[in-house]
């Protein structure tokens, strides 16, 4: 899944949709906080996948901010 949400924020930040990263980042924190207020089942692995989906966003929009738009983990142009 990183794979797929890397994919997404990396349109996002190409196409500069500040408002589409925050929606994204929205919809995670509140799935986060629904997972962690439930009980009778372990929820830490769909817990973890959110927090690092969410530190992928954070990143998409730190890039979007510094006016950066290469693809996450290389040093190309989109």
């Amino acid at each position: 899944m990183p794979y797929a949400i890397e994919q997404i924020v990396d349109a996002y930040v190409r196409l500069k949709n500040r408002r589409g990263l925050d929606e994204l980042m929205m919809h995670r924190q509140r799935l986060a906080v629904d997972l962690k207020s439930r009980s009778g089942y372990d929820f830490s692995l769909p817990i973890g996948q959110i927090d690092e989906e969410i530190a992928i966003i954070e990143a998409g929009l730190s890039r979007l901010k510094s006016g950066n738009s290469t693809v996450s983990g290389t040093n190309r142009p989109l």
